[in-house]
């Protein structure tokens, strides 16, 4: 398994093809723009060698029976997915931010494991095997992988083959023998310059005439034709800034739009070409597992909302027991989400090629928890830290530090700890709440209007009415209803 470093120098060695503000990025490690996540994905290697985390952040191989990174294993059973869950808190409070390059393509692999099995099993095609040798190697390379879905998608209203232009969605252009060739985007993609390799999954689920755009595969990130543009943030004047803007533990999350054109993708690489019938299912595969841990991320960020609030109040001089009952209610909201996942988990299925599949309704009842909790919890920890983190009225580092009138500004932001403890306080504050560190937690993973379409499929309201009526002694059916 890899050092921090080695994950670094693998980055370095990569061809350059990310671009921001117009400027091509010569070294992702160093860049403004870039350090900030590779840094904080750089955690995960590091924590993987610590002992006190070595049994969340690693596992044994089902394929090699070796000691890997848990980010590529096969989640096989209901405590592999509550390890999922637990990583993902602890990544959270090791780096106050996403590692959305390694997360996301833990889980595709995962949802294409078993849409490939089932795929090879009903037509007879060789998808899975093709995923075992690739699964094999990237555990041994001990790769970073990010995931892509989601797709440009144009007019909503119109489905990816009568879209005005065609390339709305990532599509094949020409299949071959030896592999096929696709053009398109995947967009709003998290934590790709982290990344060694891209996972890419069909965007939804798809008819027959819509048949082009039903494709998988993986490629290294730095595959030819593929153009990387970071997209802005609302933090980016900070990110830029040497200084306690940028605390040396976090991370940062970084968000891109991928551009294709033209891609070759290597036969061996493919996990699914044009097998429309199985489109929907591989998104489902996803987005189970994946709305099931994000209650985890969204809990691992509350907590370090938790103890910087707590820390800016009482750099004001004020006790955390003035702020007992808010406390207790961003420690409710980060529970509910976290074990909700954790029972979705539980209470979850083995798919027939050994992967476990969460309960869908108690992953997308989840989701709908994590659109609105979180910013709940935000809304306290700006409440409690009080102006100083909520309205980000901080001078920058430079200014505090000026040989002019440095001295002056520390000395009005001095409180009942130092100036530059209570900035730095505050700064974290704004960073979990406006700033780089926020998660997407509205539509990060979908829209909790499609998590609810979900539920409602899943609600199972006539077993529920029959119940009702079992109890209430009612034998006659509704002659409106029919029930």
């Amino acid at each position: 398994m890899k050092s921090p470093e080695q994950y670094k120098e693998s980055l370095r060695k990569m061809r350059v093809n990310i671009y921001k503000f117009g400027e091509l990025i010569s070294d992702v490690t160093t860049h403004p723009a870039t350090r900030a996540t590779i840094e904080g994905h750089a955690q995960i290697f590091k924590a993987a060698q610590n002992p006190e985390y070595q049994d969340i952040l690693t596992t044994t191989s089902s394929l090699s029976g070796d000691r890997i990174s848990r980010y590529l294993s096969l989640i096989k059973n209901a405590d592999d997915m509550i390890a999922n869950s637990k990583m993902k808190r602890l990544m959270f409070n090791l780096t106050g931010t996403c590692t959305g390059g390694r997360c996301v393509g833990w889980t595709a692999l995962n949802a294409m494991w078993a849409s490939t099995y089932d795929m090879d099993q009903k037509l007879g095609t060789d998808y899975h095997e093709r995923m075992k040798n690739w699964l094999a190697w990237a555990q041994k390379q001990d790769i970073t992988l990010a995931g892509a879905l989601t797709d440009p998608k144009g007019d909503r209203t119109k489905p990816p083959s009568k879209q005005e232009d065609p390339d709305m969605n990532l599509r094949i252009l020409e299949g071959r023998d030896d592999g096929i060739i696709v053009r398109g985007a995947k967009v709003m993609i998290c934590g790709v310059a982290a990344a060694n390799e891209i996972f890419v999954l069909p965007g939804m689920g798809y008819e027959a005439e819509d048949k082009d755009y039903a494709v998988s595969f993986v490629i290294p990130r730095d595959i030819e034709g593929l153009t990387i543009v970071e997209a802005r943030h609302p933090s980016d004047l900070r990110e830029f800034e040497e200084s306690f803007d940028i605390p040396v533990k976090m991370g940062g999350i970084t968000q891109a739009y991928l551009l294709f054109e033209d891609v070759f993708v290597p036969k061996e690489r493919v996990f699914m070409k044009r097998e429309h019938d199985f489109s929907h299912e591989a998104v489902m595969n996803f987005i189970m597992p994946y709305r099931s841990a994000i209650g985890a991320c969204v809990a691992g960020q509350g907590d370090v909302m938790i103890g910087a609030a707590v820390l800016v109040a009482q750099a004001n001089g004020l006790s955390e027991k003035t702020f007992r009952e808010k406390l207790t209610k961003m420690s409710i909201n980060n529970e509910t989400t976290f074990g909700c996942g954790i029972a979705a988990a539980t209470l979850g299925k083995k798919h027939p090629s050994g992967v476990w599949l969460c309960d869908p309704l108690l992953a997308n009842v989840n989701k709908v928890h994590v659109a609105t909790l979180p910013y709940e919890t935000k809304i306290l920890a700006q409440d409690i830290s009080g102006g100083i983190g909520e309205t980000g009225c901080i001078p920058s580092y430079k200014d505090f530090n000026d040989e002019r009138y440095g001295h002056l500004i520390q000395k009005y932001l001095k409180a009942c700890s130092s100036a530059e403890d209570r900035v730095k306080a505050a700064r974290l504050v704004e960073w979990l709440t406006v700033g780089a560190g926020i998660p997407g937690c509205m539509h990060g993973g979908g829209s909790p209007e499609g998590a609810k379409l979900i539920i409602r499929a899943n609600m199972e309201i006539e077993d529920k009415v029959k119940m009702a009526k079992r109890l209430a002694g009612i034998e006659q059916e509704n002659k409106k209803t029919g029930q």
